[in-house]
């Protein structure tokens, strides 16, 4: 059994994405209609990430991120680079899967489908799209401080459950398992480009996981033929193939995995249910240090699934909701966080200080998982991360 990692995880943690600013959202938009050019934009995107920073620094964390700005949606970065992948402006109905709550909720009605991604060869890394962002990130920070960047990395089945069959050619690829196996291929590509520019920390951004907490999805997808089981387990053995090398090449590398319930623009989410149907697979089979859960509200369920964590791995616990400024009271909060130890030393015989080593806090997700971002402004946002690192220091008191 591996050592624990903590620093990072801190903590005191955020989950990445933070509320652009109002000149970002206009230059982008300028951008686009070819009326602001790339460099102009990075000018903005630079002093508004310096910004980031700084707020950051001030509050207290020590896990540091540019906010995401230099993307639109969370999980840009990967895919969109990768040779073998096509965008789609207009995608057809047909290719999107309605069990996936996110997809159901965005064609109720016959709303029209947004653009996508899908696979139309083979699939070969050719750029990284995470590198220049840590690079940037990484002149704007001390040296001491730069193995503390996290970077926030898109899942490697996020097209796949979207469009199940529709989502690669099948003169490219004959089944899933060679389809994914190229997807791993690339992503421990991207890996060791990151680790050697000097990352030692990435979360890897997955509501998709924690749809299969939802028993509406499920039921759905066998309605349809599909077995819930064997799809979650095809995606395990994708992620420890992307994770294949870390023992020999990565041997620094903190790797997180974020399952939430959406976090689209206007503070909407997408599913509910709780971990405890996928616990056992969750934190035992997916190669990973540390899990950053969404635990805000009643939709993620009670923390009974933590009684499978096992020793050698920690909890970010997602207690403070990012959707909506209201602060959370403290103490209740510190309750919870105890609550929590107790029921992880209760599956695997610590004491629950023990177990209380192995936690850390944040806000569930992100504040703007898409660009436009969450139903909070500028101050309410600096406000929950304040009550974050409040939390940490009342609790741990270091």
């Amino acid at each position: 059994m591996s050592a624990i990692k903590l620093n990072p995880p801190f903590r005191a943690e955020h989950l990445g994405s933070l509320l652009r600013p109002d000149y970002i959202l206009e230059a982008r938009k300028k951008f686009d209609k070819g009326e602001v050019s790339a460099e102009e934009l990075k000018q903005l995107e630079d002093k508004a990430i310096k910004d980031a920073v700084a707020i950051q620094k001030e509050v207290g964390l020590c896990g540091l991120t540019d906010g995401e700005y230099r993307r639109h949606m969370f999980y840009d970065g990967f895919f969109d680079h990768l040779e073998g992948f096509t965008d789609v402006a207009h995608p057809p109905r047909e290719i999107f899967k309605m069990y996936v709550p996110d997809v159901r909720a965005f064609l109720a009605e016959n709303t029209k489908p947004a653009a996508t991604t899908l696979c139309t060869g083979k699939i070969k890394h050719v750029k990284s799209g995470y590198l220049p962002q840590f690079q940037e990130l990484a002149k704007m920070v001390a040296p001491e401080e730069v193995k503390n960047i996290k970077m926030t990395l898109a899942a490697p089945e996020w097209f796949h459950l979207r469009h199940g069959e529709h989502a690669y050619d099948k003169a490219v690829y004959a089944n899933d398992e060679e389809h994914f196996n190229d997807i791993a291929a690339a992503y421990r590509v991207e890996l060791e480009i990151l680790y050697n520019a000097g990352c030692r920390n990435v979360q890897i951004d997955d509501p998709l996981l924690a749809y299969f907490c939802d028993v509406s999805m499920l039921e759905a997808m066998r309605a349809e033929g599909a077995d819930p089981d064997a799809r979650l387990d095809a995606y395990i053995r994708l992620y420890n193939n992307c994770f294949r090398d870390r023992a020999t090449k990565l041997p620094e590398l903190t790797v997180g995995l974020h399952l939430c319930r959406g976090n689209f623009r206007h503070s909407m989410h997408f599913s509910e249910g709780g971990y405890e149907h996928i616990a056992v697979k969750l934190f035992n089979e997916i190669n990973v240090d540390t899990y950053y859960l969404e635990y805000d509200t009643e939709r993620a369920g009670t923390f009974d699934a933590l009684k499978e964590l096992p020793k050698n791995k920690s909890i970010v616990l997602g207690l403070i909701t990012s959707k909506f400024p209201e602060l959370e009271d403290i103490n209740e909060l510190e309750a919870r966080v105890h609550e929590a130890a107790k029921i992880m030393a209760s599956g695997t015989g610590e004491t629950e200080e023990e177990a209380l080593q192995r936690i850390c806090v944040s806000p569930q997700c992100g504040f703007a998982s898409h660009s436009e971002g969450n139903l909070i402004d500028a101050e309410g946002m600096k406000n929950k991360l304040k009550l974050v690192v409040d939390l940490a220091n009342k609790i741990w008191k270091n």
